[in-house]
């Protein structure tokens, strides 16, 4: 039904609300066309052709049963029972309505299809579509269109004859003063239920604007993988926090501080600028969440199904990466690049903290520690890459089949005994 993405929370919410307000609308105008008819024909004092009582008769009954479908169709959407495939439907039913009223009104009267728009039910014809605007969907105002035109082109074409006195007369009753009344209503209500559409619109852009804007405030702090979570469970639940299995990698390079002493700072800029570049190209690629930039490193997370596979190609990549820019800096007899990368695979606890003024998404346990040691490691074991043997199996790695160089076991500091670890290198010139 919808024309956006289907996980649009806020046009399904819209959805939703929009048969609330037309069963309310479609009820509002049974009565009110209950009414008004009364007040139109319940005070005459002549007694009708038996022609009029029928049409009378069936006008009542119509309009009872219209008052009925609204009923219902409220409760089916306060229940939650309306499905989306049931507004098409309604939609019909909405049309059938009008038109089935129109036919029997030429039938009943006699009159011929080309006085179709003298009568009274043709009036409903705003009303209806006003209902069709309420529900957001060009594709369900196209089909109420074309279903509203095609029904009155065909009546109007119905028995085609000469117009008599006959004719002209009952034509004259229903241009007098109680089918005029029952026309001005329709368009009255017509025009209100226009009004409920502008402003359930006006509503719904406000809402999306203030949404867009509260969700840009937070993304300038948040990673933006972030932001179909805070869609579907909001700030709050995010702040709570919660333990997950996660691989954390950290990169570096080597020797900047040195490099970057005495450097012109448009150069050092422009230096940072192409690093944290390729590192978001590389994590964008394998689904990667960059937790923060520090400088010269940077932390990337990644969650959720095959996350450990995802971070070791994510960190081969990172290697050709740099290797690459290396190459081409040396190529231009500018001073090679090296970096080292550590990554580890664990439970970590992760969540929001901070005040609206400053969020941050943070993530901390003893993976991220070994992940950031595994990376300092690099230097010492002149391995580009450390990667724990606990993100290799993870990603189903076989380390001696995929270039990895089993390294002695690691003694980490704050930790009782070794964790098993694998070393990649590319030479880097």
């Amino acid at each position: 039904m919808s024309i956006l993405a289907p996980d649009n929370a806020l046009l399904k919410q819209a959805e939703v609300e929009a048969e609330q307000v037309v069963s309310l609308l479609r009820i509002a105008v049974a009565l009110g066309l209950l009414i008004m008819f009364y007040l139109a024909v319940g005070g005459s004092d002549l007694a009708p052709e038996l022609y009029l009582r029928r049409q009378w008769v069936f006008a009542i009954a119509t309009m009872v049963s219209y008052l009925l479908v609204g009923v219902v169709a409220l409760w089916m959407a306060r229940s939650g029972r309306i499905r989306s495939w049931m507004v098409w439907p309604l939609v019909t039913i909405d049309c059938l309505f009008m038109l089935a009223n129109t036919w029997v009104s030429l039938e009943n009267s006699g009159l011929p299809g080309e006085l179709t728009f003298i009568l009274p039910p043709t009036w409903l014809v705003p009303v209806i579509l006003g209902f069709t605007v309420l529900r957001f969907n060009p594709l369900l105002q196209a089909y109420c269109v074309a279903l509203i035109a095609t029904g009155l082109a065909t009546l109007s074409l119905w028995q085609p004859e000469e117009i008599t006195p006959f004719i002209a007369e009952r034509a004259q009753n229903l241009l007098s003063g109680p089918p005029n009344i029952v026309r001005v209503t329709m368009i009255t209500l017509g025009g209100l239920v226009l009004v409920v559409a502008a402003w359930r619109t006006r509503r719904l852009v406000h809402r999306s604007i203030t949404e867009a804007q509260e969700k840009a405030n937070l993304t300038r702090y948040l990673p933006s993988q972030l932001a179909g979570r805070l869609a579907g469970s909001g700030l709050d639940e995010l702040r709570q926090g919660r333990r997950q299995n996660m691989a954390v990698l950290f990169i570096d390079i080597r020797g900047f501080t040195r490099w970057s002493q005495g450097r012109d700072p448009v150069r050092v800029g422009r230096y940072i600028t192409n690093f944290r570049s390729r590192i978001q190209t590389c994590s964008d690629v394998h689904g990667g969440m960059i937790d923060k930039f520090i400088g010269d490193a940077a932390m990337v997370l990644f969650e959720g199904e095959d996350a450990a596979e995802h971070a070791v190609d994510c960190a081969g990549d990172l290697m050709d990466s740099m290797a690459e820019w290396s190459s081409e800096r040396s190529a231009e007899g500018r001073e090679p690049v090296a970096v080292g990368i550590g990554l580890h695979w664990g439970e970590v606890f992760s969540g929001v903290v901070g005040d609206p003024q400053r969020l941050e998404y943070t993530v901390f346990g003893d993976t991220v520690n070994i992940a950031a040691r595994l990376e300092q490691l690099t230097k010492q074991e002149g391995q580009t890459i450390i990667a724990s043997a606990a993100v290799l199996q993870a990603a189903s790695v076989a380390p001696a089949g995929q270039g990895w160089t089993m390294l002695p076991a690691a003694e980490l500091r704050g930790r009782s005994g070794g964790i098993e670890i694998f070393g990649r290198s590319k030479v880097v010139v």
